[in-house]
């Protein structure tokens, strides 16, 4: 007997296998072995009742002879008028007669196997579908079935025997054992082959997918998937797919638009920064002049330098979830009050308006929240040329449970076709207007920080914009329930 580590080791080396297996070949033989499990209990289920039925046909045939002699002594016929006449028993049913003593004084068969022998090879233990009350003896060559009945004829007793043989049954069974057993095999192979066939055909949308996934390289993202025309599992799978192939291919067109454009916005500076590096080298020394211009432009678009990448790293973690938001229950109306106060020191020639300021309660990260209405201010300041108005207010929406904040300017506006890209990162309607209005430059990523802020509170933003007519701003701002509010305030 193996040991319990052999055994383990076998039951590893078997899950390996199974686990190195094609799933259409864990399918063929699944399918095969359910079919042949199948085939096995219908043939056992089918022996079963043909052997139960011929037992309870031997089973009747006895017990009508008998009920018939107990029915001709009831009527006051006596035992030997009864063993003299014809038809006393059913044909294939075989009867002894033994008195008292045990001697056999008729039997309607010479030819039968005696007593004695019959009790000889009597089974101990009959199959279950066998009469308890009857008794089985196997010899040779076949098989009996046999009862007794004890009767009283002329103050004797006598005890009948009743044997019906099932030798024609045995041969029969034999035979329909071996044609179930090779039907069996026959549907085994069947099953094997149905099993690969249909396999085939079912996997073959996932081989598709497999191959198409191979053969998808960076410069061949627009392969898809084909999709079935039955709309089945195998039909989602694939639109899932090619959806995800969508996204991917989106997603890596905007990271090499992304690179290309921080690659372009970092080269201007350092550009700048290494030419003015060099003049200075040449005459910094001797023309102060020329000095104070120099570091004087050298800070400037390190400062530049700086904004962008704590932008890019900015956007870098919001992709990785890792930018961290900590809210708080705000009063809007002095969030926006401060915010647009700050502001006015740095608009400029611009004039920045304050108007209605409704006050209500939000839930939210102050930090974030300055940093998204100072987003919105600089890009109205960038696009608007000097002596334009940018006008903020703050209004309680009745019924909606939101607080609209607008941000409208009088400056150059937005083109109906461009609404849809402002957000997108390094994305500029006109290439021409990142400094040809006022002297602030921007990176294209101010939009996508904000956007971002907006979608982590839950704020929609809209926008009205013709080109030169200025540019409106729409920020619809949840408030809180005033119960919850409270109820926050009071935990505090």
């Amino acid at each position: 007997m193996p040991s319990r580590n052999e055994c383990q080791r076998q039951w590893t080396r078997l899950r390996h296998f199974l686990g190195q297996t094609k799933i259409s070949t864990k399918i063929t033989c699944l399918y095969a072995a359910i079919l042949f499990v199948i085939l096995i209990f219908t043939s056992i289920i089918m022996g079963i009742g043909v052997y139960a039925s011929f037992y309870h046909q031997s089973e009747t045939e006895i017990h009508i002879s008998m009920e018939h002699i107990r029915n001709r002594l009831s009527d006051g016929d006596h035992l030997g008028d009864i063993l003299n006449s014809e038809n006393f028993v059913l044909p294939g049913v075989i009867l002894s007669v033994t008195d008292i003593t045990g001697q056999v004084i008729y039997k309607n068969d010479m030819h039968y196997p005696s007593l004695a022998t019959i009790e000889a090879h009597r089974v101990k233990n009959p199959p279950f579908w066998a009469n308890r009350s009857m008794e089985v003896s196997k010899l040779d060559k076949f098989s009996l079935y046999h009862a007794t009945m004890n009767v009283m004829d002329e103050g004797q007793i006598y005890q009948l025997h009743f044997f019906r043989t099932i030798t024609a049954e045995q041969g029969f069974l034999a035979h329909l054992q071996r044609v179930l057993f090779l039907i069996t095999i026959i549907g085994f192979l069947i099953a094997l082959l149905a099993g690969y066939f249909l396999s085939s055909r079912i996997l073959k949308p996932i081989r598709d997918l497999t191959q198409t996934a191979r053969k998808i390289e960076v410069e061949r993202m627009d392969r898809r998937i084909e999709v079935p025309p039955v709309h089945d599992e195998l039909a989602e799978l694939a639109i899932t797919f090619n959806h995800m192939l969508d996204r991917l291919e989106a997603g890596f067109r905007q990271q090499q638009r992304f690179v290309s454009d921080a690659s372009h916005e970092l080269r201007t500076p350092v550009t700048v920064i290494l030419g003015y590096s060099d003049l200075l080298s040449r005459w910094g020394s001797s023309d102060k002049e020329v000095l104070e211009e120099g570091i004087s432009s050298i800070r400037t678009e390190a400062e530049d330098m700086q904004q962008l990448i704590e932008k890019l790293l900015f956007l870098a973690r919001a992709d990785q979830k890792r930018q961290v938001i900590h809210k708080e229950y705000l009063e809007l109306s002095e969030l926006v009050d401060a915010v647009v106060r700050k502001m006015k020191f740095a608009v400029g020639k611009h004039s920045l308006t304050l108007g209605e300021n409704d006050e209500g309660r939000i839930f939210a990260d102050p930090v974030s929240m300055r940093q998204m209405l100072r987003i919105f201010l600089e890009n109205a300041v960038k696009y608007t040329p000097d002596g334009g108005h940018i006008q903020v207010s703050s209004k309680c929406m009745p019924g909606e449970q939101i607080m609209q904040v607008e941000i409208a300017d009088d400056g150059i506006g937005i083109s109906s076709e461009d609404q849809g890209k402002i957000f997108d990162r390094f994305y500029r309607a006109d290439p021409s207007r990142t400094k040809a209005v006022g002297s602030v430059g921007g990176t294209g990523l101010g939009l996508s920080i904000a956007r971002w802020i907006a979608d982590q509170h839950g704020i929609q933003i809209n926008l009205v914009s013709e080109l030169g007519k200025g540019s409106t701003f729409l920020l619809k701002i949840p408030l809180v329930e005033e119960a919850e509010a409270c109820g926050e305030l009071e935990h505090e």
